[in-house]
């Protein structure tokens, strides 16, 4: 599958004499389509993690559902893709196969890796900066393609200090991509998104079982389905500007600000991640420069998308043009405005949550308000609907809320997992 790229700006160039920040929302957009004769994904590499912790025999459903999930994600990989299953508690083991290496997806790979998946049983802590590692070393020596990780646990990384798994994160960080779901309600949230975060992926939750082999299914195919590994977006900026923060903003709020690498004099590069044909996402770049005089134009930033043999696959620019006109910088670009509503709409929810924890009811109530408001300004109906299952929503246009005595913990859980995931915007409104 060859893909092209396309790379958008959306901004408001105008600022006001003395102003230095530029902000602007960049849209990658990627097309392309496999050859009929071709072998889609052939070169991927896919390593499915299953918690087998003590705590995964309760209910004795949970450990069969994890079972039959990874048997439907081994099912769903194409010939030749490259794979391998983990079990983890408070050590990492091989599932398949024996040895911590990958092998090319086939009937009879198929057939023994679900055989092997079948005895899995239940005991021991929870370790899983240690699953982490055994999949990097099982992703060692596949250069070529996109690598990604499925990470499955019910439970608390209690068996490591969380220290550890910070140099663990930082070590296989760029490495692998991978996506993370917690099963049933005791897990952490905070936890596993730190893993996904490091990992480019996704989190979230499956309160039931039952929803896990669909879960699964749909990751994998997503998966196989990325065609371009390794991909960063290229930033360059003048002399004497700075970065001061590059975040995607869709499908869903990842800060890549400090994943920076040098690349050149004034330019540094962001992880991407891997790509599929038809798949777009917006990211949102803040870069403070020096002030001009009223009339003056600069290039703020060059943006550009880089592939991993380091070749340019689209380009987008970033100006600043002062002026006296008040009419034209103040007004305020609609993708900007939205996406920083978005991640306050994020940042709102997560503190509500944590104020209605630690019995904070006032701050829980200001805060979910708040988000609730943002969630109906914004038009993000999914999020809408979720906070309405933690708050009384009162009236939305104004945010007045009030808490609900009783709330799920799979409802709360669910919120704040899903709290990063944006509602696009229609560009150029």
């Amino acid at each position: 599958m060859a893909l092209e790229f396309a790379v958008e700006v959306f901004q408001n160039e105008y600022l006001p004499e003395g102003a230095a920040e530029v902000d602007a929302i960049v849209t990658v957009s990627a097309t392309g389509e496999a050859d009929a004769d071709a072998k889609p994904a052939a070169n991927a590499a896919e390593v499915i993690v299953v918690d087998t912790s003590g705590s995964m025999r309760y209910p004795p459903t949970k450990l069969a559902a994890a079972k039959q999930a990874t048997e439907a994600a081994v099912d769903a990989l194409r010939d030749g893709v490259m794979f391998a299953v983990v079990a983890g508690n408070d050590e990492a083991r091989m599932v398949y196969p024996a040895q911590p290496e990958l092998v090319a997806a086939s009937k009879a790979t198929r057939a023994a890796a679900k055989r092997a998946v079948r005895q899995l049983r239940a005991d021991g802590g929870t370790a899983m900066g240690q699953w982490l590692l055994l999949a990097d070393r099982v992703f060692a020596g596949h250069d070529e393609g996109p690598k990604h990780a499925i990470l499955l646990t019910d439970g608390q990384n209690q068996h490591e200090t969380p220290q550890h798994l910070t140099r663990v994160l930082d070590q296989v960080a760029g490495r692998f991509t991978g996506d993370c779901r917690g099963v049933g309600t005791d897990w952490q949230v905070a936890e596993l998104r730190r893993i996904s975060e490091a990992l480019l992926g996704t989190v979230d939750i499956v309160a039931d079982p039952d929803g896990l082999a669909e879960d699964f299914r749909a990751m994998t195919a997503t998966a196989m389905g990325k065609a371009l590994a390794d991909v960063s977006l290229r930033l360059w900026t003048p002399e004497g500007a700075e970065v001061l923060f590059v975040k995607q903003a869709a499908p869903g709020l990842l800060d890549l600000t400090d994943r920076r690498v040098e690349s050149a004099t004034r330019t540094g590069d962001y992880p991407t991640g891997a790509w599929a044909g038809a798949e777009s996402r917006d990211y949102h770049l803040c870069v403070r420069v020096k002030p001009a005089r009223v009339g003056e134009r600069m290039l703020a930033s060059r943006v550009s998308l880089v592939g991993p043999g380091g070749d340019v696959l689209g380009q987008g620019r970033v100006l600043a043009v002062w002026t006296d006109d008040m009419a034209l910088s103040t007004r305020i670009n609609a993708e900007v405005a939205h996406y920083t509503g978005q991640a306050e709409l994020a940042e709102a929810i997560q503190e509500g949550l944590e104020a209605r924890k630690s019995g904070d009811v006032e701050s829980a109530t200001a805060r979910l308000g708040r988000a609730v408001k943002l969630a109906h300004e914004s038009g993000n109906t999914d999020t809408a609907k979720l906070l309405a299952k933690v708050v009384d929503v009162q009236d939305p246009a104004r945010g007045t809320v009030k808490l609900r005595a009783r709330v799920a913990d799979a409802d709360e859980m669910t919120l704040d997992t899903r709290s990063t995931v944006t509602r696009r915007v229609g560009k150029g409104g």
